[in-house]
Order: C-alpha cells, then structure tokens, then sequence
C-alpha cells in the first residue's frame, strides 16, 4: 500500500503538489479520499491559478505550473492540506504498483522534467561506495 502524510511529505512543494493533484484527478478505486473531495481539491487549486472554472472532461484536469512561483506553490500547499484536513484526511493512502508511462512527455514538459530530476539524485549518487568496502582490510 502507497502512503503520502499530507503534513509531512517530506516532498518539495512542486512534487508535493503533482504528486497530490495526480491523485486526485487519477480513476484509483483503492484511495481513501472519496470522488466528491478529490474533485474539490482540484477545484480548489484550479481556482487558485484559473479565473475560469475548471474543466468538466478528465484529459483537461491538469494544472499546468511550470511558470509558478514559489508563494503559488505554498498556496496550493495550504489549498490541498486545508481540504483533506476539512474532511478528516491527514494521509492519502492507495493500492496501485508504480507503472511506466504511458506516453511520452510532451516538449513543453521537458523543462518540468528537468527539475523534477534535480531533485533526486540517481540511485548510485545517494549511496556512495564507502573506502571500507572498496578497500577491504584483513
């Protein structure tokens, strides 16, 4: 089972914002947050970005935020946390495997992939060889 403590992701913003907003606009029957909340977390942050009102059709509920800025960002923090808290949710929980995309980036997502993989280092990078076990002592 998947886990996201709405408090204390440990996720930067901007992760911490696609990571929910995927969620919620995602057709998991496994997750905790019922339809009606999910759809409101959305509205809620479209809002926030949008003077329209937010798209009815599921393709077009995507926020797009590659040119926000950081006090954006922590408004759509508060906007998400707010509302799963308004409605007893403190950690978003669901049953699905990590799965490979389905369909390349688009170009204009290229520049939003680049940061997100700043983010996180390659595997190799977080655990180092240590001297010790590259130099074995007998």
């Amino acid at each position: 089972m998947q886990r996201l403590d709405l408090s204390h992701s440990e996720l930067p913003d901007l992760q911490f914002v696609l990571m929910v907003l995927a969620l919620c606009t995602s057709d998991l029957q496994t997750m905790n947050a019922p339809r009606p909340v999910r759809e409101a977390v959305f509205n809620r942050c479209w809002a926030l970005m949008h003077e329209s009102p937010p798209p009815v059709n599921r393709q077009e509920r995507v926020l797009d935020l590659k040119h926000s800025d950081e006090i954006t960002l922590e408004a759509l923090v508060h906007v998400i946390r707010q509302t799963f808290e308004d409605h007893g949710i403190v950690e978003l929980t669901w049953e699905h495997p990590p799965s490979e995309p389905t369909r390349e980036s688009t170009p204009e997502a290229g520049p939003l992939v680049e940061r997100l993989q700043q983010w996180e280092p390659p595997p190799d990078e977080l655990n180092p060889p240590s001297s010790s076990s590259t130099n074995p002592t007998h």
